[in-house]
């Protein structure tokens, strides 16, 4: 991995991770300090970032955080809730021995991963994110049509920040957390297409709430 690799992956995580925020600044002084980089290195990872939707980049204005808003985590809702459940239906359908094997491993290392790090217990941990990430990515990977996969896997992509800072703002349990992964996970098991779809609806769906929920009960 290249330097501007190796940058790429700590801003992710440091994004993802809720140590970098929505709608903050990302000025190469302060990025080359924090990550021990040179200016085009940096400006490479950014620019890979603004094309998963992590990081915006405006004339004049350098890069940001991506910002949260309602109306882009509305409409970004609405189409994983057509797409994904879809893509996981099929995956249910067509995924073979091995796929259900890759998707009971994913669920296990996700459930043996602590939530929270040492460091915070507002966020995530880094670990669990990625477990996370790996889980949801497995159950998707028994679909045969590439393009909807790869369709699905972007929109999740763009919803990963979300998924972070609802977590935080949310204040969701562990445990409820992990009922909706066991359920996904069972859903697979028992080869049941209509109920794996409907349960990954009802989770896309549960992200956008503990946002808004988060939101409301956060003092301004």
């Amino acid at each position: 991995m290249g330097k501007s690799g190796e940058i790429y992956e700590r801003l992710r995580t440091d994004i993802l991770g809720g140590r970098l925020t929505p709608g903050q600044r990302l000025k190469f002084p302060d990025l080359c300090a924090r990550y021990g980089t040179s200016v085009g290195a940096a400006r490479e990872a950014l620019t890979r970032l603004v094309t998963e939707g992590l990081v915006a980049s405006q004339s004049n204005h350098g890069f940001t955080v991506v910002s949260l808003s309602y109306g882009d985590l509305a409409e970004l809702t609405s189409a994983r809730r057509e797409v994904e459940p879809l893509v996981f239906a099929m995956a249910v359908r067509e995924g073979d021995m091995a796929w259900e094997a890759a998707v009971v491993a994913a669920h296990h290392v996700l459930a043996r991963t602590p939530f929270f790090g040492e460091d915070s217990r507002e966020h995530p941990s880094a670990q669990w994110s990625a477990a996370h990430t790996a889980f949801h990515l497995a159950l998707l990977e028994g679909c045969s049509n590439r393009r909807l996969r790869s369709i699905a896997c972007g929109l999740r992509e763009e919803a990963e920040l979300y998924r972070t800072w609802a977590v935080s703002y949310g204040r969701e349990s562990e445990e409820e957390i992990a009922l909706e992964h066991r359920g996904l996970l069972d859903a697979v098991v028992e080869r049941d297409a209509l109920s794996a779809a409907d349960r990954l609806r009802h989770h896309i769906s549960h992200t956008a709430r503990l946002l808004i929920r988060g939101a409301t009960d956060t003092p301004a």
